[in-house]
């Protein structure tokens, strides 16, 4: 903690300790979007927009790559539930976290990447994500994946 002369504090209450300063670079933001065709598009726009505003484009890869996987995750929404779905998008502690919820009730599956011309994207999730997973949430369900944004040494790969 600060005081207004920049002099560090430790907190001298414990009641503080639930409420701690957001890290530098964190975020969250959340929009909803109708299920037609141009939802995936502008969800991609939504994350490379966001991500600009929190400061973390110094790593394309990490836009690059969270903009496929947001597409991935966008895509299967509309084909499998479509329904509406929500993009959630939050940054704190050098972890992205984007998670995308619909009003499905099927749990994306791991596929092979094979000769099919669908069936990828939860493969892509899975190769790229440092980590990722489904819950379900009332009537639907959320999928979600984190990325690593500091950019050191193993931030953003998988875990063994």
């Amino acid at each position: 903690m600060l005081d207004l002369s920049g002099t560090p504090h430790p907190d001298s209450d414990a009641q503080f300790a639930a409420y701690p300063q957001p890290p530098l670079r964190a975020g969250h933001s959340s929009v909803e979007y109708d299920p037609r065709p141009t939802a995936v598009r502008e969800a991609r726009t939504e994350v490379r927009r966001q991500l600009e505003v929190w400061g973390l484009t110094d790593r394309d890869d990490l836009v690059d790559v969270a903009e496929l996987l947001v597409s991935e995750l966008a895509t299967n929404a509309l084909l499998h539930s479509a329904s509406r779905f929500r993009l959630t998008l939050s940054a704190a502690h050098g972890v992205l976290r984007c998670e995308v919820r619909d009003g499905g009730r099927r749990t994306p599956q791991v596929l092979q990447a094979g000769a099919s011309e669908s069936g990828r994207g939860m493969f892509l999730v899975n190769a790229l994500a440092r980590r990722w997973g489904c819950h379900q949430d009332g009537q639907g369900k959320t999928v979600w994946f984190e990325l690593g944004t500091c950019g050191a040494d193993g931030c953003g790969r998988r875990d063994p």
